[in-house]
């Protein structure tokens, strides 16, 4: 049984704790409302540029070409997986990497290649000798990006994809903002740019698909699409960024939240057993006590 002096210790060593996770709970939930209002501000410019191009994509003659907007095979994939740089953040990471090992075993015969953008995925699959196309770290870990930084990682993906023919799709893997208790993992094709409207998903307008507008061209659709769907994949990824940082935040809020009231239990049920111990120590010097002065 451990003593007195044992469990104080485990007492003050699970307080230190505790205001380890409350501080960094209250760090998420600042970072966190900053990443939730540059993600809702930046979903309808990203939807509504998909939409807009998606239908001029498919009211342009068929005989058009464009590297970013022509199919190619189905054998070599490259996927975009975005993951935190850092831990302490629940199932974030561990949903990432389950997602993308899905998708990989979901494709067999297929040449894939991870493109990682995060600390956390490119050390998961290095580990288990996957084949990885780049790296990018230091996006997420500070709480906020810029649009440079998407930038980059958006040319390095449109760089890939046209000078390696090799590559037929480009897919990307991140967290979806919905809430901070829910965030959902998302599994979309960047590349090629699909040339088909998107339909609705709202139960009010699924018998309704999206409305095709017709569009009057004052420049030739060579360089309209020319300088908008480089545009887009930058506006997707750097939207996706925003997405998963938002979700980091929410996840490590929530799971700080719950390591709080662990620690709190825990150190309720050590204070209780302290408690016990020290009454029963009483008890038995009291025991003694009495039993020396009956026996005198």
């Amino acid at each position: 049984m451990p003593n007195l002096l044992d469990i104080r210790r485990r007492i003050k060593s699970v307080k230190n704790t505790q205001q380890i996770t409350k501080a960094m709970k209250m760090v998420s939930a600042a970072k966190l409302k900053r990443a939730q209002d540059r993600v809702v501000t930046a979903r309808p410019f990203a939807n509504k540029m998909s939409e807009v191009l998606a239908g001029l994509a498919d009211r342009t003659d068929e005989n058009f070409h464009h590297p970013l907007l022509d199919p190619r095979g189905d054998e070599r994939y490259l996927v975009v997986l975005i993951t935190a740089d850092k831990g302490l953040c629940g199932a974030f990471n561990t949903n990432l990497t389950k997602a993308a090992q899905t998708f990989i075993t979901s494709n067999p015969g297929k040449q894939i290649e991870i493109l990682a953008v995060g600390r956390k995925g490119r050390d998961f699959f290095r580990r288990r000798g996957a084949t990885l196309a780049g790296e990018y770290i230091g996006l997420t870990g500070k709480g906020r990006v810029d649009f440079s930084e998407a930038l980059e990682v958006a040319r390095d993906v449109i760089k890939r994809f046209t000078e390696d023919e090799g590559i037929d799709k480009v897919f990307l893997i991140y967290n979806e903002f919905k809430s901070v208790m829910q965030q959902r993992v998302a599994t979309e094709q960047l590349l090629p740019v699909a040339r088909k409207v998107p339909s609705v998903g709202d139960e009010a307008a699924s018998s309704e698909a999206v409305t095709l507008i017709d569009y009057i061209y004052e420049q030739p659709p060579a360089e309209i699409f020319a300088k908008l769907l480089p545009q887009q994949i930058e506006t997707q990824i750097f939207r996706a960024l925003l997405e998963s940082i938002a979700s980091e935040q929410g996840a490590r809020m929530t799971a700080m939240d719950s390591a709080s009231k662990n620690a709190r239990e825990l150190i309720d049920s050590l204070t209780l057993n302290m408690n016990r111990i020290r009454q029963a120590a009483i008890t038995n010097e009291i025991i003694e006590v009495v039993s020396g002065a009956a026996a005198l």
